[in-house]
């Protein structure tokens, strides 16, 4: 008989979940490519300052995350950052992009490159709101 179970840490639970999610997606749509892409943003001794990293799936990328250190911001490292990302994912077959960003974020940022907000869920920390915006690559 299963049993229904709250676990504190979920690793091999997830580790479960997704081998299921998997074969079922495969199941539907096929075996599909999927790359990892990340661009960093490195100071003269090499060290990582910020960068993006992305999933490409689908036809979509999904911006996984975005950070610049503050001392490098206002430079537009972040910008170039996001240019390669989006030519790499393109390069892999994407012909969309998708991201969600906190209010205390970078929407400004995403908007000023062409992406366009396509939902919003309000009262994250009592106060703040999560968007997710996409754009045609």
């Amino acid at each position: 008989m299963a049993r229904v179970q709250v676990e504190r840490t979920y690793g091999a639970t997830k580790k479960a979940i997704f081998k299921g999610l998997i074969a079922h997606n495969r199941d539907k749509v096929g075996k599909q490519p999927w790359k990892q892409v990340a661009v960093s943003i490195r100071d003269d001794q090499g060290v990582v300052r910020g960068g993006v990293c992305g999933e490409v799936w689908g036809g979509y990328l999904f911006v996984v995350g975005v950070w610049l250190d503050e001392s490098l911001r206002g430079h537009d490292h972040a910008t170039e950052a996001m240019d390669r990302l989006e030519a790499e994912a393109k390069a892999f077959g994407a012909e969309r992009a998708y991201v969600d960003t906190f209010s205390f974020q970078a929407r400004p940022f995403y908007e000023k490159r062409g992406y366009r907000l396509f939902g919003q869920l309000d009262g994250y920390f009592g106060e703040h709101s999560r968007y997710w915006l996409t754009k045609e690559l």
